[in-house]
């Protein structure tokens, strides 16, 4: 399995306040980001697999919504997280 809980421990303790903090917007994109591209891996060895290319597009969808209330409430923090997980724009 390509996310076990001890790497979602280690994704909230990095992006988040400790490790139990899994609420926080910064884990929950730092969550999102790390499965959309294990996802993205998935859908370039199998391409015929709809249902993983709709599932992608949904998290894709989510972390959208909730960078962009990231990026409405602190724009700092927005522009931190961006550079810290390398994503575009």
């Amino acid at each position: 399995m390509y996310l076990t809980p001890e790497i979602k421990k280690d994704i909230f303790k990095e992006y988040g306040k400790s490790e139990f903090d899994t609420g926080n917007i910064d884990a929950q994109v730092a969550l999102f980001t790390y499965r959309i591209k294990h996802l993205t891996e998935h859908d370039k060895q199998n391409s015929k697999d709809k249902v993983t290319e709709r599932a992608l597009v949904r998290l894709v969808g989510k972390r959208r919504k909730l960078l962009d209330y990231l990026k409405e409430t602190d724009i700092e923090r927005y522009r931190n997280l961006i550079k810290k997980l390398n994503l575009r724009k």
